[in-house]
This record gives structure tokens, sequence and C-alpha cells, in this order.
């Protein structure tokens, strides 16, 4: 039995079948089921969660909201953005719904188990700004610490010695996760203050001396954090739910 063609390219015929097999050729297949079986958990958990569903005064307003943030509050420009993106008012709105939904749905998964994992994550998203010196000499390394010990500019000791890129914009390095330094580098980082001086401290073979910006630690209050550990959250959340799935594939011919 033949498959109904899935599309049509320049009018030959593309059964379902070719297509898997083109994304396997292409190593995108996993990718692609992948992303079906997530987009099912999600749907399915949206069914079964009626108390997702926002009342109409809420749902209004956050209609009301998207076209203030998005400059649409004006009646033709609104109909010619929903034009422009394939969309008639009852598709926007369902749309507007939907992820109305997901939001509450992120926020019921994720709330339990949000302060927990925020503690446990803290030393990842805490980050501190730094500036460095690297040479091959711990000799040099030394003595350019004296020299800043004296008064020395930290920045033309930068551009003069140091051996990285960053030393044309005075050694700068800008913001560091605390979670992602080397261990000797973040236990000395960790008893510094802003304006100090750490090093020099071995790394990979060349010897370091860095100056504490600036601390940034992480707060949960933080949207920007908030939002990223609930995303993480989720997405564990998603991949439990998927191992859980039997998942057969069949393509007929």
């Amino acid at each position: 039995m033949t498959s109904e063609p899935f599309l049509t390219i320049d009018d030959q015929p593309i059964t379902v079948s070719q297509v898997f097999r083109y994304l396997q050729a292409g190593g995108k297949l996993d990718g692609f089921i992948g992303e079906i079986v997530r987009q099912y958990v999600i749907e399915r958990s949206l069914t079964e969660e009626p108390d997702l569903q926002p009342s109409p005064a809420v749902l209004e307003q956050a209609v009301v909201d998207f076209r203030l943030s998005n400059k649409l509050t004006d009646a033709q420009v609104f109909q010619q953005w929903l034009s422009t993106n394939g969309l008639t008012y009852e598709t926007f709105h369902e749309r507007i719904a939907v992820g109305f939904r997901m939001d509450k749905l992120r926020q019921n998964v994720t709330e339990p188990k949000l302060q927990e994992y925020f503690i446990e994550r803290k030393m990842f998203l805490d980050r501190v700004v730094l500036s460095r010196i690297i040479v091959d000499s711990k000799d040099l390394a030394e003595e350019l610490r004296l020299q800043l010990s004296e008064g020395a500019s930290f920045e033309q000791l930068a551009r003069e010695h140091s051996l990285l890129e960053d030393r044309v914009m005075n050694g700068m390095m800008g913001p560091v996760s605390r979670g992602s330094m080397p261990d000797i580098l973040r236990a000395a980082i960790d008893l510094a203050e802003p304006g100090q001086i750490v090093g020099p401290i071995e790394l990979e073979g060349r010897w370091a001396l860095f100056r504490v910006e600036e601390l940034l630690p992480a707060v949960l209050e933080n949207p920007q954090v908030r939002q990223t550990l609930q995303n993480e959250l989720f997405d564990q959340w998603l991949a439990e739910k998927i191992q859980t799935l039997p998942i057969k594939i069949n393509i007929g011919e």
C-alpha cells in the first residue's frame, strides 16, 4: 500500500517514509521525534489540568497587555500584524490562552522545587567581574604584583605584559560564573573584595593576576534568574515524563 504524499517538492510527492529517511540521513531524526514527543506531553498536560484555563477577563487583559507592549493598539496595524503572521483574531486569542496556560503549568511544576534548586545552582549563577594579567613566568607575575602594590596601573601592566587578547581591553574579562572557575581561583576570589588583587595563581602552565572589579551574587528575586531556573526545572520534568512513555515508530511504504 502506497503512503499518501506528506508534501510535494517540484511537483514530486514526498511520502512520510521518505521524510523519515531524509531526517535520519541528515542526523536530525532524534531531534524531530523528540520535539514531537515533547509537544505531545505538554499538550496532554495542559488538557489534564483544566484549572490552567484563564478566565475571560484575565485572557482579555493578556491580549491588551500584548498589544500595548508590541505597539499594536491601532486596529489597522493590529489587523496587518495578524495577516502577516497568518492569524485570525480567534487563533491569536487561542495563542495567548495557550501561552497563559503554559506559564501556569510551568509555575505549578517548578514552584515547589524552586528554592531548593536555586541553592543547588547558586554557585553557577553567582558572577564576578574580573580583570586579568596572564604571563608565562612566575618571576614576572610576582614582579608585576609588587609593582601593583606600589601603585602601578593595572590597566597599563595588562596592556604591556598580558599574553591574551583581552589585554587591549586593559585585561577586562567581564562577568564570570563562580561555578566555572578553577577551584584554586574560586577559593581566592571568595576571600577577596572589589578592587583587591588576587595572585599570582598558576593556571594551565601560565601565571595569572586578577583584580576583582565587582561581585554579582545571584538572587532568586531576579526575574532573569528565576526564569532560567524555571526553564531548567521544567525541562527536567518533561524529560522525566518522556522517559516513562513507550514510543514506537511505524513507517509503511
